[in-house]
């Protein structure tokens, strides 16, 4: 690992509180006795969701104990982890396609498709470290929708187009200075460029549905 991303385990841990605090009201709050619209469903995507994010997190932190056999043992269960992952939005989109808004479909869907490209990115250049590890950088970003667009409505109480202006924001900021910090220590930071793109084009799709 690059030595100025040593340190990358130890942000992914961030995602820990923020997932916390972005599904405190809908979700953990209920815990033990949830209620009846929790599904078995909802539960299983939970579930993979935070295995997923335990595995954004475990995997750096190997790398940085040089741990990399077990690393590499690791990332091979991501090929059955991050399938399920995807699956388990499936239900979320049907129970959205059969609702009275249809157009909030868009947020699954999303975050499905931009999963897919980060993380079929980070498989296919698995042995070019440096373009493998900020795929998966952003495959990380992908998660701070949920969790800001949670946090925002229900902690500050800021209006859904606000919030969802606001988690933009963030990830531009941190997509443009981490662009930055590459090209000051020449580092390889088009990766940053093609899921800055993304995001770029997730916000004109936005504004064209909402």
């Amino acid at each position: 690992m690059e030595k100025a991303y040593k340190n990358l385990g130890y942000f992914f841990l961030l995602l820990i509180p923020l997932t916390f605090l972005g599904f405190y009201k809908t979700y953990f709050i209920q815990f033990p006795s949830f209620e009846e619209n929790i599904t078995s469903f909802i539960h299983l995507h939970a579930i993979i969701a935070s295995i997923w994010i335990l595995l954004l997190i475990v995997q750096p932190l190997l790398i940085l104990n040089r741990n990399n056999k077990l690393h590499r043992k690791i990332g091979k269960l991501s090929y059955i982890v991050f399938p399920i992952l995807i699956l388990s939005f499936v239900p979320q989109m049907i129970r959205i396609i059969n609702s009275d808004a249809p157009q909030f479909l868009f947020f699954p869907l999303a975050d499905s498709v931009l999963l897919i490209l980060f993380y079929s990115l980070a498989i296919y250049h698995r042995r070019k470290v440096s373009k493998h590890m900020r795929y998966i950088i952003g495959s990380a970003t992908v998660f701070l929708g949920p969790t800001i667009g949670r946090i925002g409505p229900h902690i500050f109480e800021w209006s859904e187009i606000v919030t969802q202006n606001i988690q933009y924001g963030i990830i531009y900021l941190i997509l443009i200075g981490l662009i930055f910090y590459d090209k000051r220590n020449k580092n390889n930071y088009r990766p940053y460029l093609l899921i800055l793109t993304t995001w770029i084009i997730h916000l004109i799709i936005f504004n064209m549905i909402f």
